[in-house]
């Protein structure tokens, strides 16, 4: 009994370790966000470099996130977190030098967003495989409502702390990145009372292992349909990435009102994700996805045409909330299939998907805008995701009609892809 006590004090103390270094990592993450889309926007004034940001910091994870998951599959996921925690840390002190300097060379900030997206391809197979292994699976949809609602607490006064304090002092902003980096990192290296070994199958040969978790995934219908509904409804309803045309041309709201719209989204996120801390969606799980990205559309297409800035925050919000719906459901039901001596590998194919979805939307963004307006390809996008989520309903039957999301579904009989 006395053993059991302490394993379950360690848990807690690992999970609350866990949220902490997410909050704080994803809350430098956003403020640094806002204040270099403004910085790159005010030196270009074209969408077009706004794409290029997401362009940019895709590439490491285009070419670098699976062999990330293979790599957690072999070593700590906690090593790979401190390590790139260090290296993103270093990144803010970059931007502060190019602050210093007064450089406004647009290729300078586009290489630390490379270092920067390096950094991302790396930690986010290790958090997303380290999350499981501190609770029981039966706990696994809470933990991630309360990991989700970290995440989007962390996207609430990231931007808003990130764009007030870069009106006021831009070298203070870029410090306060770079100390909370600092302070996840110290946290991550807590994560010592339960250690978990992440065996793969040495047998295999190193490339072997690194795509199994892409065949894992292409074996398992619902996890598939659910990850690529996610890319495409994303990728083309994404409004965040025109968010500095919106707030300088179309709203004039300044750098503060930026940073107030890119924490909309969040603050929607964050009280659904409490609710479904509360109340995790253990029934027609399927139902309130399709239902969830539906929603989502439809208000990224009232973003589009809004032109008071209360409409549009209340549009950004209502977005951002049925995406915590979305990505509650479908983390979960990826974590509970996915087998102990894969979650690195899988894991990063969902990163990799997440990080398509987000940077080459952004790209995707900034280029029609270029070419249309951000008014337009904001629209269209919304139009797009409806209707993918309505073909996806007819590709994807099983998905439609998963159901329960309480249960260990690796006990099922799922088998691992090795």
């Amino acid at each position: 009994m006395e053993t059991k006590g302490h394993e379950m004090t360690y848990r807690r103390l690992d999970l609350h370790a866990y949220l902490g270094l997410r909050f704080l990592a994803e809350a430098s993450s956003m403020a640094l966000s806002v204040m270099v889309g403004w910085t790159v926007y005010d030196i270009s004034r074209t969408p077009l470099s706004l794409g290029i940001v997401g362009i940019v910091e895709f590439i490491p994870a285009l070419l670098l996130t699976l062999p990330a998951g293979e790599l957690c599959d072999r070593l700590s996921p906690r090593l790979i977190i401190v390590a790139s925690l260090a290296l993103e840390c270093v990144c803010s002190f970059a931007f502060l030098t190019l602050h210093w300097m007064h450089w406004r060379a647009l290729w300078l900030f586009y290489g630390v967003v490379l270092a920067s997206g390096l950094a991302k391809a790396f930690a986010e197979p290790a958090v997303q495989a380290m999350l499981p292994c501190l609770v029981r699976a039966g706990q696994l949809p809470r933990a991630v409502a309360f990991s989700s609602t970290a995440w989007q607490m962390a996207v609430v006064l990231g931007p808003v702390v990130g764009g007030l304090a870069y009106a006021i002092n831009p070298a203070l902003a870029y410090l306060g990145c770079a100390a909370a980096w600092f302070a996840a990192m110290l946290l991550a290296t807590t994560l010592r009372a339960r250690q978990v070994a992440f065996r793969a199958n040495t047998s295999q040969g190193r490339m072997d292992r690194v795509w199994a978790g892409v065949r894992f995934v292409w074996s398992q219908p619902v996890v598939l349909g659910a990850l690529s509904l996610d890319l495409f409804s994303v990728l083309l309803g994404g409004a965040t990435a025109l968010l500095p045309v919106y707030a300088r041309d179309i709203l004039k709201v300044g750098p503060e009102g930026l940073g107030m719209l890119r924490s909309a989204p969040a603050i929607g996120a964050c009280i659904v994700g409490l609710a479904l801390s509360r109340f995790p969606p253990e029934r027609r799980a399927g139902s309130k996805l399709f239902a969830a990205v539906i929603v989502f559309g439809i208000f990224t297409v009232v973003f589009a045409f809004a032109r008071s800035p209360v409409v549009a925050w209340i549009a950004l919000a209502v977005i951002g909330a049925s995406d915590m719906v979305s990505v509650n459901i479908r983390t979960t039901l990826i974590q509970l299939v996915t087998p102990d001596a894969m979650r690195g590998r899988v894991s990063a194919v969902n990163a990799l998907f997440i990080g398509a979805s987000s940077q080459l939307g952004a790209f995707e963004s900034g280029v029609v805008a270029a070419l249309l307006g951000a008014i337009p390809t904001i629209a269209l996008g919304g139009f797009g995701t409806i209707v993918v989520a309505l073909a996806w309903m007819l590709m994807f039957p099983d998905m439609r009609k998963a159901d329960r999301l309480d249960m260990d579904l690796n006990r099922e009989g799922v088998t691992s892809g090795e």
